[in-house]
């Protein structure tokens, strides 16, 4: 350890290439010395960033950094924002009177934010990492046979879980630290960033210790087979809230002073207001809200009561996972007499040819076996819905009580978002380089790559089976809608119109999205490179909000009838079949590249070039 201390201080001797007889007469190369615990920890770390849900590739580096800067970013962004509002111009921000920081109550707003964010941050890096806090089957049968005691790989799992939720917490809130003081000026320094400090990591604490204390709570009582069930919707759900905590935020930065003054149940039982309060207890201008410390003992109990349940059930939910996986779970088919009278419909109807039936039930059973793209769906399923309920949903505060009203322009837009997010979320499933053991069959009927007359159903029967999926979903959503639309939402012409986009944009969409896919889902290769985080983020922001408001103009257009709603059934039929013509032309280009040999390089194949 001394020589290595010393070492940081030594000038490098190093003095550019050298000779191979140079090299062999420095010696040995002296490998790090590390100890099975760190080399343990360093594996289950990075396996959080190298899994199949997070990264196709084996970078996992490379998706750290992205996720890193991800996290860091927004904060940062919010805090040098605000410097123009405590150091505002004459006349500058718009409507601002006199020269000074602004009020009381806008502030707590500001520091409102950094609490929320946070708790969201926090809670939704735990959502993501679920099924990697615990052993899976690979930690089983790789480091179960290796001499590594069972306490040892305990304490290096519990060891990484501590680094990963306490690096995240420091990397979404250090950079907002660093410009905060700056960018808002506080009378007392010191008591400012105790109180951020302390605020935020509390919020960050408990919203990730409720994740895992949920979790090894339900592992513990339920056992394997039970949670496994419970565990997706769950999952669901908690992406939902914790994205609905973000997207509502501008709404309740409106109504916390409200709520608070009120004393309303809702701000003593409102997680991110009890950290809000150990912000502002000992800030200037407490005296505003005396109840400040009181709800701040609230939060800290909170923490210490739910990292009390955490730590109490992660040792029994941990043996109980790796007995389950030892003993190995029993599976019983048993046939779904519900699901017969649907699978002749389709037969009958849609699924004519025998390749299409198999490839479509294909798709069926590989959803509802493979756990990896079941949580790819409740990921989207949870951003989109707690999309959905932003947009629908307007919140006010009156007579010291929270109101809920729908907006009726929010349930057209919703539309557009539900088929948007159901259809990207398939896709994103389909094509995922996980467990993509199947394609070996289709390779070895149809060949590599498959004949036109055999590719054609194969792709027909994948976008069938996204349409139906997409329609189902949006329909069944426009039906519930309908409890609390508005009357104007209920006519005969305004459900048609909700109708018909709904079933263009499922169809659109579904042609849009697999345009470039010429595979069946579930068999492709994983790909060679990784994908742009960035250029995707992009995509995604640029495409949809035409389709949310194309959905929203299309309704509107279509509800005044005649005409217009032929116009727009035309439209989406014109585009329909050039977005099948397009994507019959790229699936005949890759069906006519010629077959590779056994022992020839795919490498220009990688690169774009065609034979």
């Amino acid at each position: 350890m001394a020589e290595a201390f010393q070492r940081l201080f030594q000038r490098s001797d190093w003095a550019g290439p050298q000779s191979l007889n140079v090299q062999a007469a420095l010696g040995p190369v002296r490998q790090p010395e590390r100890t099975q615990f760190s080399l343990l920890v360093r594996h289950f770390l990075e396996r959080f960033f190298n899994h199949e849900t997070s990264s196709t590739g084996s970078d996992g580096k490379t998706r750290l950094v992205q996720i890193a800067c991800a996290a860091g970013l927004p904060g940062l962004v919010v805090a040098i924002y605000l410097w123009p509002t405590y150091h505002p111009f004459p006349g500058w921000p718009p409507g601002r009177k006199g020269i000074g920081p602004p009020p009381y109550w806008a502030q707590v707003n500001h520091h409102f934010f950094f609490v929320t964010y946070s708790f969201v941050v926090m809670g939704l890096v735990t959502v993501f990492e679920w099924d990697l806090f615990f052993p899976d089957l690979l930690d089983v049968l790789v480091l179960g046979p290796l001499p590594i005691p069972a306490l040892r790989q305990f304490r290096a799992r519990v060891s990484a879980i501590v680094v990963l939720i306490a690096g995240f917490l420091f990397d979404a809130n250090i950079l907002a630290l660093l410009v905060l003081p700056l960018a808002t000026d506080p009378p007392k320094l010191g008591v400012f960033l105790t109180g951020h400090l302390c605020a935020v990591a509390l919020a960050g604490l408990f919203s990730a210790g409720t994740v895992l204390a949920l979790q090894g709570m339900l592992l513990a009582l339920l056992g394997e087979k039970l949670f496994r069930r419970t565990s997706l919707p769950l999952l669901g759900a908690l992406v939902a809230a914790f994205l609905i905590l973000l997207l509502f935020f501008p709404v309740l930065s409106g109504v916390t002073p409200a709520l608070l003054q009120s004393h309303s149940p809702l701000a003593r039982w409102f997680p991110p207001f009890w950290f809000l309060a150990i912000f502002e207890q000992h800030l200037p201008g407490a005296r505003n809200f005396p109840a400040w410390s009181h709800v701040a003992r609230a939060g800290e109990m909170a923490t210490v009561l739910v990292w009390g349940a955490a730590v109490t059930a992660y040792p029994l939910a941990h043996l109980r996972r790796i007995r389950a996986l030892v003993q190995g779970a029993s599976t019983r088919r048993k046939r779904n007499w519900l699901v017969a009278p649907i699978q002749w419909l389709l037969h009958a109807s849609v699924l004519r040819r025998p390749l299409e039936r198999g490839v479509f039930h294909f798709i069926s059973q590989t959803m509802l076996r493979v756990p990896r793209y079941r949580t790819y769906l409740v990921m989207y399923g949870g951003v989109g819905v707690s999309l959905v309920t932003a947009t629908i949903l307007r919140l006010d505060v009156h007579n010291g009580y929270l109101q809920a009203t729908f907006s009726a322009n929010g349930l057209r837009v919703a539309i557009g978002i539900i088929a948007f997010w159901v259809v990207a979320g398939l896709r994103s499933a389909f094509v995922s380089g996980s467990n993509q053991q199947a394609g070996w069959i289709f390779r070895s009927v149809h060949g590599q790559p498959p004949d036109y007359a055999a590719a054609l159903p194969q792709l027909e029967a994948t976008l069938r089976w996204v349409f139906l999926t997409a329609s189902t979903v949006t329909l069944a959503a426009i039906g519930g809608f309908q409890i609390v639309a508005p009357t104007n939402l209920r006519t005969v012409p305004s459900l048609t119109a909700q109708f018909i986009t709904g079933i263009g944009l499922c169809l659109v969409l579904t042609d849009a999205f697999f345009l470039n896919i010429t595979c069946v889902p579930f068999s492709g290769e994983r790909p060679i490179r990784q994908d742009n985080l960035a250029l995707t983020l992009l995509r995604y922001y640029t495409f949809f909000p035409i389709v949310t408001t194309l959905s929203f103009f299309l309704e509107r257009r279509m509800e005044h009838g005649g005409a217009e709603l032929g116009v727009a059934v035309i439209a989406i039929a014109i585009a329909h079949f050039w977005l099948r013509k397009c994507h019959r032309d790229a699936l005949r280009l890759h069906c006519n590249q010629l077959a590779l040999e056994e022992d020839e390089d795919d490498f220009p194949l990688r690169l774009g070039l065609r034979y």
